[in-house]
């Protein structure tokens, strides 16, 4: 079985959503999930990188972006045929080239959730 561990950070509210939904759908508990913020040092890079973009550790692989969001796909059933397109090459250029675009709104979008509470 695939050893995946999650870092996520807990000061944002849409991470702690989307979070929240993959730990409901995985319900093998499969996943590892770590909150970057908290004082855990499990953290395999500096904290500032690690809350800068999503990661995961399968198979002891650090990944980054949407490879790392396909590592979380590929461990969770329902979401597993995602991950698994994601390894195709030219599959996963395309989720990075979309995951770029998210991080340069994701503040707006933080504090607009935020606000909505």
């Amino acid at each position: 079985m695939t050893t995946l561990t999650v870092w996520f950070d807990g000061g944002c509210p849409l991470c702690l959503r989307e979070i929240a939904l993959m730990r409901r759908l995985d319900r093998a508990r499969a996943i590892h999930f770590v909150d970057a913020t908290s004082d855990d040092t499990s953290c395999p890079i500096d904290r500032g990188a690690l809350l800068a973009r999503f990661h995961a550790r399968e198979d002891g692989v650090l990944l980054s972006g949407a490879a790392a969001f396909a590592a979380m796909w590929r461990a969770i059933p329902l979401l597993r045929p995602l991950g698994l397109a994601a390894r195709n090459p030219r599959v996963l250029a395309l989720l990075e080239r979309g995951y770029i675009r998210f991080l340069r709104v994701r503040p707006k979008l933080q504090a607009l959730a935020r606000r909505r509470g």
